[in-house]
């Protein structure tokens, strides 16, 4: 089963890899061919990877596995955020704090806090409080919104960790790797495939390429649930 298109790839501009003078070598087996100066990436592969990743999602949200997305350059912040608010799953889109995963029990505490900022938020107990005292819990509670805000609900370490760009985010990377967390993650021409358990190769800077990948294993997530027994 092919979840998605050759042409539906093509569209989204998938196949656009980087400039070959950056490229890691060992993506040499998805790499298609080199056209002026840019890597190609093989689309029947990623189409293949894809619907790989897909089922394995499914089956471990059927489980009832927690996973968590991971992406936070420019382009797929958003992408990041509406597709993990859509199927349920944790996310950070801004930041990555060392120690989200690896020392999980202390940022525990503060995410805790801020749903606490955000519980008094919504009481309208900050508007009772000094304006200078209200200001200053409001700038914290955004602060952390920001880099924590997409993990209110995670109770405890997820299983599955899906990235848009490994290399970007390696110290995420090395910390799922050191707690035996499976990683699923787009694979740009420049990157290892080595750091990964299930890569998918693609373009990790268009948004479209980005949305249409991210968008299926969402749907992924989603499908599983509704199947759970």
């Amino acid at each position: 089963m092919t979840l998605v298109t050759l042409g539906e790839l093509l569209d989204a501009g998938v196949h656009f890899g980087h400039q070959s003078s950056r490229w890691n070598p060992k993506m040499f087996p998805y790499i298609y061919t080199e056209q002026n100066g840019i890597h190609v990436i093989d689309l029947v592969q990623t189409a293949r990877l894809l619907t790989h990743a897909y089922n394995y999602i499914q089956k471990a949200s059927k489980e009832g596995k927690q996973f968590l997305f991971v992406g936070t350059k420019r382009q797929a912040a958003n992408i990041i955020a509406e597709e993990a608010q859509k199927s349920g799953a944790h996310y950070v889109n801004h930041r990555w704090l060392g120690g989200t995963l690896t020392n999980w029990s202390t940022v525990q505490g503060r995410v805790e806090y801020l749903k606490s900022l955000n519980k008094q938020e919504e009481s309208g107990e900050l508007d009772s409080l000094p304006k200078k005292e209200a200001a200053l819990r409001r700038r914290e509670r955004d602060k952390l919104q920001q880099n924590l805000g997409g993990l209110t609900e995670m109770s405890q370490v997820p299983e599955i960790a899906i990235f848009v760009d490994p290399k970007r985010e390696a110290t995420a990377i090395a910390e799922c790797k050191k707690l035996g967390i499976t990683i699923i993650s787009i694979l740009d021409t420049n990157c290892d495939p080595n750091v990964v358990d299930i890569p998918i190769p693609a373009n990790d800077d268009a948004v479209r390429s980005i949305k249409l990948i991210i968008s299926t294993l969402s749907d992924a997530i989603i499908t599983g649930r509704q199947t759970a027994y």
